[in-house]
């Protein structure tokens, strides 16, 4: 080639051509068109110059990580092939990115384009708006994650990864701090929400700083000195609205109503209930109606001190709070934020429905949802809902109210119908997301509803879009963190398990998620811990003797699992169908459960493993958790792959949690030689595939 020939080529400006970099590797023309590189090494040539452009990489350091193993000069004729065949290539779509000397290859930086420099760039320029967008969509994919050549190409990948999001970890704190110096709290929280869900791993620091800077508030359940309302629904409902609307605020850090509803009648002090819930202030109220007429005392609490530092009442008529309670939560909200010198910007608030009656009867309902246990107790809280949507069929958080009742009445009830309710939560869900796109917690139960269809990867997508609509709503977030359990993602799952607890930690069953992240991450002590919170607050003790007796207390665990024999009819339930059994009867099979678990008798666990055999063969309901949770504590595999394997239910998923634990006899179900096939066969590996493999499954090296 002459001179100008060269300088010609030279001046002529490269088209750009597109990478992704995270998860799978893809290539498009500058056209939009993908470009498939057929050739693996070829493909792995272009993907290891994309992740540093400017940076060319010596021949001979890419032959010897590309074909390890064989002759140095068979090495570099095969590279030297491949990169001819990738020329080649790139030439014919228009794409002359590759620069290939005698010793090094690179690529033309200036028309390179991929999302890791889109994401750099954005964050560089300060559009906060566009990083976040592509954090959220990167999610917690890994860079090149189906690229594998040996142990010396992972290392050098592994060390990329690394230095990659050390460089991401710097500029997303970079631009944490100035849009926290600047004020711009709002796409503060965005941003750094969608790099928890990229980098786990930070997430419980950044989390932590996070909390730090604010202001930890519950609102306790208002008194209801009113006669027409005995239960307290119409004050239930103006607290509703303050914690819906408080938790909007960017630096404040609302407790969940689960624990806050915990205390509508308590002896403890005001202190000690601040104490429980982990909060500085207090917020508590009254409401009171007389002929129409309708009073709200509101009054701040100091947490240490139980002294109330601010009190604000509002007077109106019992029409006029009710048409515009919204804008009592909003005005309450103000005045609050002020006495705690906490400037705000005025938000949104929800608009749900204007019909007393459907609103009375969606507050009743909800609250024996939340209550959930009790003979009758979910069944009348659906008949409520129904009534209310009867009234007002546009209620869409009455619809979202109804989904939760129907996949409670699955968990929490002796029901044969499991996939019937499971079913019917969708129905309810889709209604809700129909009517109002913002309903996070619907589109976390459509989730739910995916496991029971073996699409975990649909269940996951729902999970984490759920959590973008409702990060501060802490059953979202629970959602979320069990559902990466269920995969195995223990390490990324453990931050959004603590978040919840953290903001709502008197609901006693989130607890067994925390015991069972613990024992997966080999944390015993601290899921021990857990685990006897869990009991503390009235739970079965189930999961806190998986964690004992991996701790080697075989004899104890034995005891804490047979004490939840004492929450039968209570909290736990015999499996539907199930025929009541004598007191003495029942106190024996208790003990040969205890004993066939947690003993480590063999003997004894062959025992069991026949009794689970027999249920299986004779229960209604043959997946009946009573069957998968004991299989997968004893790693009982064949029985594990018959129920969860058969049918995944809204009760019996939460047993994938647990087949995560690294230790005996757990770990024989995931060494089974039929795991992987059982994974396939309910969307766990379609699930790995696109957000990362689980903690213990190394991702499989593709055929060469």
């Amino acid at each position: 080639m002459d001179f100008a020939n060269k300088q010609d080529m030279l001046s002529r400006p490269v088209a750009a051509a597109r990478f992704s970099l995270f998860g799978s590797f893809q290539l498009l023309a500058p056209d939009g068109s993908e470009i498939i590189i057929s050739n693996r090494r070829a493909r792995a040539v272009a993907a290891m110059l994309c992740l540093a452009p400017d940076e060319p990489i010596d021949r001979d350091h890419l032959s010897r990580l590309l074909w390890p193993g064989r002759f140095e000069a068979q090495a570099r004729a095969s590279l030297r092939q491949c990169l001819l065949d990738l020329r080649k290539l790139l030439a014919a779509a228009d794409c002359e990115l590759l620069e290939v000397s005698r010793s090094r290859v690179s690529l033309n930086g200036g028309s390179v384009r991929s999302d890791l420099t889109d994401l750099e760039n954005a964050l560089a320029d300060g559009n906060w708006a566009q990083a976040t967008t592509l954090l959220l969509a990167i999610g917690g994919k890994q860079i090149l994650d189906q690229l594998h050549f040996g142990e010396d190409f992972e290392t050098w990948l592994a060390e990329r990864r690394q230095s990659i999001d050390q460089r991401l970890q710097i500029s997303v704190s970079d631009a944490l701090a100035k849009l926290k110096a600047s004020g711009n709290l709002a796409d503060h929280e965005k941003l750094l929400d969608a790099w928890m869900v990229r980098h786990p791993a930070a997430s419980r620091v950044i989390m932590a700083g996070r909390q730090s800077g604010r202001t930890r508030l519950a609102i306790l359940p208002f008194a209801s000195l009113d006669s027409q309302d005995d239960q307290g629904y119409f004050a239930d409902g103006i607290v509703d609205e303050l914690i819906t609307t408080l938790g909007q605020v960017p630096q404040l850090l609302v407790a969940g109503r689960t624990s806050s509803f915990q205390f509508k009648d308590t002896n403890l002090s005001l202190p000690e209930i601040a104490d429980v819930l982990r909060v500085s202030h207090l917020v508590e109220g009254s409401v009171q109606r007389q002929d129409g007429d309708v009073r709200i005392n509101v009054r701040l609490i100091d947490g240490q001190t139980g002294f109330e530092s601010w009190g604000y009442v509002y007077d109106g008529t019992e029409d006029d709070i009710f048409v515009s309670r919204e804008q009592v939560a909003r005005t309450v909200t103000k005045e609050l934020c002020a006495a705690l010198e906490l400037d705000i910007a005025d938000h949104d608030v929800r608009r749900m429905t204007d019909n007393k009656a459907a609103y009375g009867l969606y507050l009743q309902g909800r609250a024996l949802t939340r209550r959930a246990i009790g003979d009758g107790v979910l069944e009348t809280a659906i008949k409520l809902l129904e009534q209310a949507l009867e009234m007002e069929p546009e209620f869409a958080e009455c619809w979202t109210a109804l989904a939760e009742a129907h996949v409670y009445t699955a968990v929490f009830t002796p029901c044969l119908d499991k996939l019937g309710e499971a079913e019917r939560m969708a129905e309810c869900a889709r209604k809700a997301i129909e009517l109002s796109p913002k309903q996070g917690h619907a589109y976390a139960m459509l989730g739910l509803y995916q496991w029971t269809r073996n699409n975990a990867v649909g269940a996951l997508d729902l999970a984490f879009k759920a959590y973008e609509l409702e990060p501060e709503n802490p059953a979202v977030v629970m959602r979320l963190g069990s559902f990466l359990l269920y995969c195995g993602r223990t390490a990324e799952a453990l931050p959004y398990v603590e978040a919840a607890i953290d903001q709502d930690p008197v609901d006693g069953r989130n607890y067994a998620m925390l015991c069972a992240a613990h024992l997966n991450l080999g944390n015993i002590d601290a899921a021990i811990d857990a685990g006897q919170r869990m009991a503390d607050l009235g739970q079965p003790s189930l999961h806190l003797a998986a964690a004992t007796a991996t701790s080697g207390d075989r004899d104890l665990a034995m005891e804490q699992y047979q004490k939840s024999r004492s929450l039968m009819n209570s909290v736990i339930f015999a499996p539907a169908g199930m025929t009541p059994m004598a007191p003495e009867a029942m106190d024996a099979y208790w003990l040969l459960a205890a004993r066939g678990i947690h003993s480590g008798d063999e003997e004894a666990r062959q025992q069991y493993c026949q009794v689970l055999e027999m249920l299986h063969a004779t229960l209604p309901d043959p997946c009946d958790p009573t069957i998968v949770w004991p299989a997968v504590w004893m790693g009982y595999a064949p029985m594990v792959f018959k129920t969860l394997g058969q049918q995944i239910t809204p009760p019996n998923m939460v047993g994938l949690m647990s087949l995560w634990a690294d230790g005996e006899p757990i770990r024989q179900t995931r060494m089974h030689p039929e795991f992987m096939d059982f994974a396939r066969r309910i969307g766990l590996v379609a699930a790995w595939e696109k957000y990362g493999w689980p903690d213990l499954l190394p991702a499989p090296s593709p055929p060469n």
